[in-house]
């Protein structure tokens, strides 16, 4: 295409303003999203004035609405709002922030209508409303609202959150709020914790499981809802004023034993420089299972041990967490505190560990993260019966990293994948597993030594043999 047909804002310049204004005017038509945009960049020539004026009856608009949102109409609706959102951070709130501090506030309300007519799966739409707290923050300092009214506000918002779009509001106003407007802030939710409520009727109570005793109801769990709202709200004000204490005094007793909850109590107990008590609520916890909050636990223990200069317990723990575990990033922890060069054999001590583990597949991910592809391969070839082909959503990238410098292990890995499929007869796999087959016959032309393996030709007749039948697959070789 020749330079001056390429579609670019310099080209387009040569067409002049009544041209591009006609033809704006046109691409325009029968679009709304596109008329707001311009509309708005009508006004943003006008001034800050009557940039807010264009925002302010959008959004009232918006929240006149009463049609159901879809999932079709989501992503529209998203566009508009973070228009709208932009328009206030970028345009109007340099040049006017208490007018931009108003409408933030005024598209954060719109959260109530919207999610209460919405069906938004992908979570797109409260993305928009999590950043507009933050932006709200930020406006906020720029506007300098008084500390007492803005958490009166922040308060009200949470107060009422039933869609969570004020999550993590309060974390966002801290700076704007400052220490007095955080202290009028806890004040409000501790007097709103002391009101007295009423017991929800049994109809209205939530059951979420059944015990010896009979039903096990969401409040007796987790709490009611004003007290789930308080406790993470001062947890939040106790983080941005930096009071430990105050942080731990919102956790129950059986919070403190869970693991996830002690490793954030003792991070923060390491950040302020209360090593000693860290350790204890970290030995004080339920045993970390296999899954869940094991890595962090584990992690914040080491530290801590490192923090209260029990530098070689530390990298003994690490090392046995790594072999517990084959996290790497417990053996990136342990290397970057070995002096140099002995970092190299410790790395190849762990690879080698690696190659023996219990569990092929974890050994396999770990080799490929690290990356330790020629590590990687070996394992592939020395265990190649213990891969398990219906663990594509391994062995699949593993053969892409493997295919280029090993192909006999990529090819292994793509067999797998094959006899899994054709021997459970999984036919929605099978245009997977004949392209598998087709990547297999390319492969074989780089191998020049299968070794006990099958060549390639022996493999296809032996799965002609086998599964000849399964014309669902044999079709999409042809």
């Amino acid at each position: 295409m020749a330079p001056g047909k390429t579609l670019n804002a310099k080209n387009l310049e040569a067409l002049g303003a009544p041209r591009l204004a006609e033809l704006l005017i046109e691409i325009s038509t029968g679009s709304a999203a596109s008329k707001r945009r311009l509309r708005l960049e009508l006004a943003g020539s006008q001034g800050s004035k009557e940039v807010a004026l264009v925002v302010r009856k959008r959004l009232a608009s918006i929240a006149r609405a009463r049609t159901f949102i879809n999932w079709r109409k989501v992503k529209a609706l998203r566009k508009d709002l973070e228009t709208q959102r932009t328009t206030i951070v970028d345009a109007l709130a340099p040049e006017d922030p208490s007018a931009a501090f108003e409408l933030i506030w005024q598209f954060l309300a719109l959260g109530d209508s919207i999610f209460a007519r919405s069906d938004d799966g992908s979570g797109a739409l409260i993305e928009s409303f999590r950043q507009a707290c933050i932006d709200a923050g930020v406006i906020a300092r720029l506007a300098r609202i008084n500390a007492d009214v803005l958490a009166d506000k922040v308060f009200t918002a949470m107060q009422n959150d039933e869609y969570g779009q004020y999550d993590g509001l309060s974390t966002a106003m801290a700076p704007a709020l400052g220490k007095e407007g955080l202290e009028r802030l806890k004040t409000l939710f501790v007097q709103w914790s002391r009101e007295p409520q009423e017991t929800p009727a049994p109809q209205d109570r939530q059951v979420i499981g059944w015990g010896p005793s009979g039903p096990m109801y969401e409040d007796e769990i987790y709490g009611n809802y004003r007290d789930l709202t308080v406790r993470i709200a001062l947890q939040d004000i106790a983080d941005a004023m930096g009071d430990v204490d105050a942080y731990v005094a919102q956790q129950s007793e059986n919070s403190l034993r869970a693991p996830g909850v002690a490793t954030e109590i003792a991070n923060r107990l390491l950040a302020a420089g209360r090593a000693d008590e860290a350790l204890e609520v970290l030995d004080a916890a339920d045993a970390p299972g296999t899954f869940g909050p094991v890595f962090g636990w584990q992690q914040a223990r080491a530290e801590t041990l490192e923090a209260l200069d029990r530098t070689e317990e530390a990298q003994a723990y690490r090392w046995s967490c790594f072999e517990q575990s084959l996290n790497d990033e417990h053996l990136r922890a342990y290397l970057r505190r070995l002096p140099d060069f002995d970092d190299m054999e410790a790395e190849e001590r762990a690879c080698s560990y690696a190659l023996a583990f219990s569990d092929v597949h974890q050994a396999l991910d770990f080799l490929l993260r690290w990356p330790a592809l020629e590590k990687a391969a070996q394992l592939v070839i020395n265990r190649q019966s213990e891969l398990d082909g219906n663990l594509y959503g391994l062995l699949t990238p593993a053969a892409e990293m493997l295919q280029e410098k090993h192909p006999l292990a990529a090819t292994l890995v793509l067999r797998s994948m094959i006899d899994f499929t054709l021997g459970h007869a999984r036919s929605s796999r099978y245009r997977h597993a004949a392209r598998h087959l087709s990547d297999c016959q390319a492969l074989a032309h780089h191998i020049e030594d299968f070794g006990d393996t099958e060549s390639h030709d022996v493999y296809v007749a032996g799965l002609k043999s086998s599964h000849g039948k399964k014309q669902g697959f044999w079709k999409f070789l042809d």
